[in-house]
């Protein structure tokens, strides 16, 4: 039987606790994080014959390192890597949540936007074409009520079909100003030949040309000690160092 992890990603306020358990049901259990005060729930649930173990990630509106929050799940989708990162959105705020989504597929490819809540966008008269979403976005994209259990099984197809690679995503990827796809093009080879290919490179080079190196940090805590230095190019032609 294979076991896939799975974790559930969001906003605030999306519902995504309410999907965890109705996934999970009473197949679940709470703790904290490893060294942190953040609380980690994690349950099981049975699909197809496979046992899928879902991490319940701290509720965030972004995932730098601007809260502990947001580098537990920061830290989970990269280093722990999940066979599905499951992004979870209130479907009566849609432009709101997506930017979570778009930040979460430049980290990992093996994604599934779950829009939630789609009872209470039906009764503002809001529509939304899944469908459509899925081809701009290049994930599988589903409607569900967590609430009253609609589009549960629907959503659960998807989330193998991921995992199993059964479906092949191309996640979108937001393209910046000439400027900094410029000074992206010059860092990033620096970077996967520092890291290789084992962390995404593009994300790791928009994180260090914004000047979050909340991402090395908790690369050296996990052991990486390599002393290396990649230049990072800045608009005035000159270059900082940032030494791993």
């Amino acid at each position: 039987m294979n076991n896939y992890r799975i974790a559930l990603a969001g906003n605030p306020n999306t519902g995504k606790s309410t999907l965890f358990n109705t996934l999970t049901g009473m197949r679940q259990h709470t703790g904290n994080w490893t060294g942190k005060t953040v609380a980690k729930a994690e349950g099981e649930y049975e699909f197809n014959h496979k046992t899928y173990t879902i991490i319940d990630l701290p509720g965030t509106y972004s995932l730098y390192s601007n809260s502990t929050d947001e580098e537990v799940a920061r830290d989970y989708i990269i280093f722990d890597k999940p066979d599905v990162t499951v992004v979870v959105i209130d479907a009566t705020s849609m432009e709101r949540n997506l930017n979570l989504a778009l930040q979460v597929m430049e980290m990992t490819e093996k994604v599934v936007v779950c829009i939630n809540l789609i009872d209470e966008a039906k009764k503002k008269g809001i529509t939304i074409d899944e469908n459509k979403l899925a081809r701009k976005l290049g994930v599988p994209v589903v409607k569900i009520s967590a609430r009253n259990k609609l589009g549960i099984s629907k959503l659960q197809a998807a989330i193998e079909a991921v995992a199993a690679g059964e479906i092949t995503t191309a996640p979108y990827q937001v393209r910046y100003n000439a400027e900094i796809e410029s000074m992206v093009s010059v860092l990033q080879p620096e970077v996967e030949q520092l890291l290789g290919t084992q962390y995404p490179s593009r994300w790791i080079a928009l994180r260090l040309l914004d000047g979050d190196t909340g991402f090395l940090k908790a690369l050296q805590a996990r052991g990486y000690n390599k002393r290396e230095e990649v230049r990072i190019p800045c608009k005035e032609t000159t270059s900082i160092h940032s030494t791993l």
